[in-house]
C-alpha cells in the first residue's frame, strides 16, 4: 500500500491546496477582507488552514480544504456559486486583489495522518519537493526515511505530507511546525550534523528535481494556528 500510485489513503478523502498571489499593494486589504468574511466560506466545507507567506515568497496565501470525495467538492462548489453573501462580500472585492490562482488536489501519504501543533503561536514551514517521475514506487521509501529522520531529531513537528494527484505530478508538499523561526534554524543546524539525517537525505536526494521552502504565518481564523 505504501508504494501505491493511486489514492494515498484507504478512503476517498483528499485535500485541495489553493495558492493565491496577491497584488503587493492589496495584501493588507486582502487579509482584512478574509479575516472579516472567510467564515462564510468555512460554513460550506472544512478548512484545514490558511496562511500568508513570510519568507521564501511574498504576497502569497496558501489555504487547504478537506473533502470527503469529488462529489462532495462538486456540491460545495455549486453551493458557493449560489451563496450571495460569499459572492458579494468576499469574492467580488477579492478578485480585484488577486494576480494569480493555482490549485492542486493531493492525498496524504499512507504513513502520515494530519497533525496539529502542540500549542498555538508558532510558525509553519511549507516545503515543496519536485521528485523524479515514477511516483512513490520509485522514491517513496527513501523519501519516507528522510522525513522520519527529521522527525526523530525532535526539533520540529510534522503536520502533513501531501502527494499531488492533480497539478504538477510527482510533487510532495511537507508541512512542519516550529515554535519560532529561530527554533527552526537551530534545529536545522543540529540536524545537518546528525549522521542519520545526512545519510537519509543523501539517499533521498537522488530522486529530487527541485525543492522550495516557505515560512508561513496563519491568519487569525485559521484552524491550524
Amino acid at each position: 500500500a505504501s508504494l501505491a500510485t493511486g489514492p494515498r489513503q484507504n478512503d476517498s478523502v483528499f485535500y485541495e491546496i489553493r495558492t493565491y498571489d496577491i497584488k503587493p499593494s492589496k495584501m493588507k486589504e486582502f487579509v482584512e477582507v478574509a479575516n472579516k468574511y472567510f467564515h462564510l466560506r468555512m460554513a460550506h466545507s472544512e478548512l484545514v488552514g490558511l496562511w500568508s507567506a513570510e519568507l521564501g515568497a511574498m504576497n502569497k496565501v496558501v489555504h487547504i480544504w478537506k473533502y470527503d470525495d469529488f462529489a462532495h467538492r462538486t456540491a460545495v462548489r455549486q453551493a458557493l456559486a449560489s451563496d450571495k453573501d460569499w459572492q458579494g462580500k468576499f469574492i467580488s472585492p477579492a478578485l480585484s486583489m488577486i494576480e494569480k490562482q493555482h490549485n492542486e488536489v493531493a492525498y496524504l501519504v499512507p504513513w502520515c495522518q494530519l497533525g496539529k501543533p502542540p500549542k498555538e503561536g508558532g510558525v509553519y514551514e511549507w516545503v515543496t519537493f519536485q521528485m523524479k517521475p515514477g511516483g512513490p514506487a520509485l522514491w517513496g521509501e527513501a523519501f519516507q526515511a528522510a522525513i522520519n529522520t527529521h522527525i526523530n531529531t525532535g526539533y520540529t513537528k510534522l503536520i502533513g505530507v501531501f502527494h499531488t494527484e492533480y497539478g504538477l505530478l510527482n510533487t510532495v508538499h511537507v508541512m512542519w511546525w516550529n515554535e519560532s523561526p529561530d527554533h527552526r534554524a537551530a534545529g536545522r543546524h543540529r540536524a545537518h550534523e546528525d549522521a542519520r539525517v545526512v545519510a537519509a537525505v543523501r539517499d533521498s536526494v537522488r530522486f529530487l528535481e527541485s525543492q522550495q521552502n516557505m515560512l508561513l504565518m496563519p491568519l487569525q481564523f485559521s484552524p491550524l494556528k
